[in-house]
């Protein structure tokens, strides 16, 4: 199994960012997915998630509305798009699969992508 996240990079703030997560080697539609970020010096935190529902598009809002999360099951990709960031917003991002659905907590993910960083400037 395999998560390529990409799509970081260097952002003034208030600015926007779309992160991308492609998975192969499971059965995507059957997993939750989300986002977790960590920033320097601090412990990994869920960002957001979503199960699967059997639309073939899927989103939800995160973080007040700055954040959605949306999965594209025939792409067995998922997008975290980014608005109004802030500098407390940089870290690594982080996707995550779970077999059981996605949970705040790190302990239930299943595999997990190897980070792409979002820097916010100020």
């Amino acid at each position: 199994v395999q998560l390529q996240a990409s799509g970081g990079g260097l952002v003034q703030a208030g600015g926007s960012l779309r992160l991308s997560c492609v998975a192969s080697g499971l059965t995507f539609s059957t997993y939750g997915m989300g986002w977790f970020r960590q920033a320097p010096g601090k412990e990994r935190e869920f960002v957001c998630g979503l199960n699967w529902s059997g639309r073939s598009v899927d989103y939800t809002d995160c973080l007040n509305g700055r954040f959605t999360i949306s999965r594209y099951n025939a792409k067995n990709t998922v997008y975290l798009r980014m608005n109004s960031l802030k500098p407390e917003d940089t870290g690594v991002y982080y996707c995550a699969a779970s077999s059981s659905g996605y949970s705040v907590g790190t302990e239930r993910w299943d595999y997990w992508g190897q980070g792409t960083l979002v820097t916010v400037s100020s």
